[in-house]
């Protein structure tokens, strides 16, 4: 059994993680400049993460989870148990209040705001099929989710939280994350936004992710590559992700395509795990 993650995730690698693990090398260090909900971390034995993203929201989350467990888990509990009162109308009109809040001051107390941080979490677990997702003003807009009862992710947030202590949390760009790749030791394991049938990326944030931008990450990869570094990245079975990695490795596994939907409407579709050619099927231990 995977270890779950305190977050919804659209396209966690959790239910994919006892293939994926199969695929990624030994090393001391794991880089993720996608990290997304850290099914990868936390589902991995490496001395080492670097855990990194560009959405400045979740890295939030990440912090405060690991250096402010207690405050959080305080927070997090008022903000569920508040949200639990009354009739749907009502528990609606607080998730409104909440997403309001977060988008209009939560933002403004940076990185270390365990208040915004609680926020997110809870927005996350009482929103529509646990989405993020930003308008062109950067600001939080998934509707409510009407669940009757959202799961509190208290075991979760503790796991993470232990396991935090051999990472390093940072908001970057993935080029800038990529920069900090030492000498030797580092394996890199990329999950971008993927590539749809209408050749559109999906964005868990509002800068977005386009075809030049995977484009550029597809090079940059190839280079580390070359250079002996071991990559792995994630992304759709279509076309275009093959030509882009053309030299690489690439294996077609099928995961699920749905967040917090009901059982019987989860979908499976193909996608790919990319790997560095020089990189052999070394099944690195499970934590």
């Amino acid at each position: 059994m995977a270890v779950k993650t305190p977050l919804k995730w659209a396209g966690s690698k959790a239910r994919l993680m006892p293939e994926l693990r199969k695929h990624l090398p030994e090393g001391k260090r794991l880089v993720e400049p996608f990290a997304g909900s850290c099914a990868v971390m936390m589902n991995t034995d490496y001395d080492e993460y670097l855990i990194a993203d560009v959405n400045p929201d979740l890295v939030q989350v990440y912090k405060s989870m690991a250096y402010h467990t207690d405050a959080l888990l305080s927070e997090l509990d008022a903000l569920f148990s508040a949200g639990a009162l009354g009739d749907a109308e009502s528990r609606a009109i607080f998730f409104y209040a909440v997403r309001d809040n977060f988008n209009l001051s939560g933002k403004s107390h940076g990185e270390e705001s365990v208040a915004a941080a609680a926020q997110f979490i809870y927005l996350n677990r009482h929103c529509f099929n646990g989405l993020c997702r930003y308008n062109k003003r950067g600001f939080f807009n998934v509707p409510f989710g009407k669940y009757k009862k959202p799961y509190f992710p208290e075991k979760e947030i503790l796991a993470f939280a232990d396991k935090a202590k051999r990472a390093t949390f940072i908001t970057a760009h993935y080029s800038e994350t990529l920069n900090l790749l030492r000498e030797s030791g580092d394996v890199v394991y990329c999950d971008p936004p993927y590539l749809t049938e209408s050749q559109n990326f999906t964005a868990y944030h509002e800068r977005g992710f386009n075809h030049m931008d995977q484009g550029r990450l597809a090079r940059r990869l190839r280079r580390l590559a070359e250079k002996g570094v071991p990559v792995v990245a994630s992304n759709s079975d279509l076309p275009v992700v093959h030509n882009l990695y053309a030299g690489f490795d690439r294996v077609q596994v099928n995961a699920p395509r749905s967040v917090g939907a009901a059982a019987g409407s989860q979908k499976m579709a193909s996608e790919l795990i990319i790997k560095s050619p020089a990189i052999s099927a070394v099944r690195l231990n499970q934590p």
